[in-house]
């Protein structure tokens, strides 16, 4: 039989002893999360059905019954739908967002209007969590750009992470905003993650993300119908300090900031194409 002299025998330990070390680090290597990019707080949806819970004296009861209505509709004639559809798709279809606009003044009723349409959003339990803070003042602007290009500078250089960064090279964008000053009209859109009753306890704002992100898009709807443009932007790291500029309650969370006027003679987009309907719709 074969015997191990010392001298094997401590060769054979350290080839087990390096083989076990270099499977864990190849576990440790396996094991590292990916960075993901940051996230602004006051981009997360808060909403928190079980919060009344924690002190219900804050609290408003909701309204036990409200009266009901017959409702008031507007049947069309099918081809009126099919041509209405298809312009209205088409109106939309024409809408792009726009970093060069001019600083030519927007009629004070338009803005009032495409606010009033972008109000009759469905929200959850109708607690219409929505504030939108018009901004015309060219001090004020200018002090909203100042806030979001530095912090945007920062996003870029380190928050965001390199494939964002990457992604929105094609769309030649980078932290500089000067449509913040341009633009004629800055459209700041806050969710209210929750409201008071005229008592001044708290209401609960179900879903108060869905129900203000759906809200904005009948914004930018609007918009299009009116013949002005803009371009959708999430300030990231914004929010308190703009949330303190426009004297905004704590309960209130920057979601979207969109500067409206019409486009510079100037402006190009880039030459992006839509997804076609089989690769959006499924049908069953």
């Amino acid at each position: 039989m074969f015997l191990l002299t010392p001298v094997l025998v401590a060769v054979v330990c350290i080839l087990i002893v390096w083989v076990f070390k270099n499977a864990d680090r190849s576990l440790e290597r396996k094991e590292e999360p990916r960075a993901s990019p940051w996230v602004d707080e006051d981009l997360k949806d808060s909403t928190d059905h079980l919060q009344v819970e924690e002190d219900t004296d804050e609290w408003q009861e909701s309204e036990e019954s409200v009266a009901h209505i017959p409702f008031a509709h507007t049947r069309y004639p099918e081809q009126e739908m099919k041509t209405r559809s298809q312009e209205f798709y088409e109106l939309l279809n024409k809408r792009r967002s726009v970093r060069f606009i001019s600083s030519e003044q927007v009629p004070t009723e338009v803005i009032d209007n495409v606010i009033r349409a972008a109000g009759t959003a469905p929200s959850g339990a109708h607690t219409e969590p929505w504030t939108f803070v018009v901004v015309k003042d060219a001090d004020v602007k200018h002090k909203i750009r100042e806030i979001i290009e530095e912090e945007e500078e920062i996003n870029y250089m380190k928050r965001m992470g390199d494939r964002w960064v990457s992604d929105l090279k094609k769309l030649r964008t980078n932290w500089v905003k000067e449509y913040l000053d341009t633009a004629p009209v800055l459209i700041l859109v806050f969710k209210q993650v929750h409201g008071f009753a005229a008592n001044g306890k708290k209401k609960v704002h179900y879903y108060n993300e869905i129900s203000v992100s759906i809200a904005c898009g009948i914004l930018l709807a609007a918009l299009q119908n009116a013949g002005l443009v803009t371009v959708t932007t999430t300030p990231l790291n914004c929010g308190p300090r703009l949330r303190v500029l426009l004297g905004r309650p704590s309960h209130e969370k920057l979601l979207v900031l969109l500067p409206v006027g019409y486009p510079s003679t100037e402006a190009t987009v880039p030459d992006l194409k839509r997804k076609a309907l089989d690769q959006i719709m499924v049908t069953i």
